[in-house]
């Protein structure tokens, strides 16, 4: 596949503008992994996805581009896992693991070009960070917990 650089950049701006919003609500609840934490792995999961893309030759016998997105998913666990702790009982850092984990994913997409996949995915996305504990709280009967 060949891209015009002008399609790799607004690749890497799409990226970012998801990945800020997504950012910026765990920023807001200062969760350990912020704003700049999921921009860095989107734009990295982008950047690794976009590189396989102009690297690899489809024409070419075994040449395989997914290489290197399967890698940013292993990779990313190793990172989700330095999030997630346990204290007095209870594991903690699981929903920011999660949403770095779907950072990587988004960015995956955007790299390989599945643009509304990925904006419908990140309003989904916000919509579950967002409002999940509401949901919860209604649906389950728990309490909201202030953070």
């Amino acid at each position: 596949m060949i891209l015009e650089q002008s399609e790799v950049f607004l690749r890497l701006i799409v990226s970012l503008m998801l990945s800020l919003l997504i950012g910026l609500e765990r920023e807001v609840r200062a969760q350990s992994a912020g704003l700049r934490t999921h921009v860095l792995v989107c734009l990295g999961s982008t950047l690794f996805t976009l590189t396989s893309v102009l690297l690899f030759d489809p024409n070419v016998t075994g040449a395989d581009y997914t290489r290197i997105a399967a890698q940013v998913v292993v990779g990313i666990g190793f990172i989700g896992g330095g999030v997630i702790f346990k204290s007095n009982g209870q594991v903690k850092g699981l929903t920011t693991a999660s949403t770095l984990w779907v950072s990587a994913a988004l960015g995956l997409a955007v790299g390989f070009g599945f643009f509304a996949m990925a904006v419908f995915s990140t309003v989904l996305i916000l919509i579950v960070i967002l409002l999940g504990r509401w949901f919860e709280a209604k649906l389950l009967g728990t309490k909201l917990k202030k953070k």
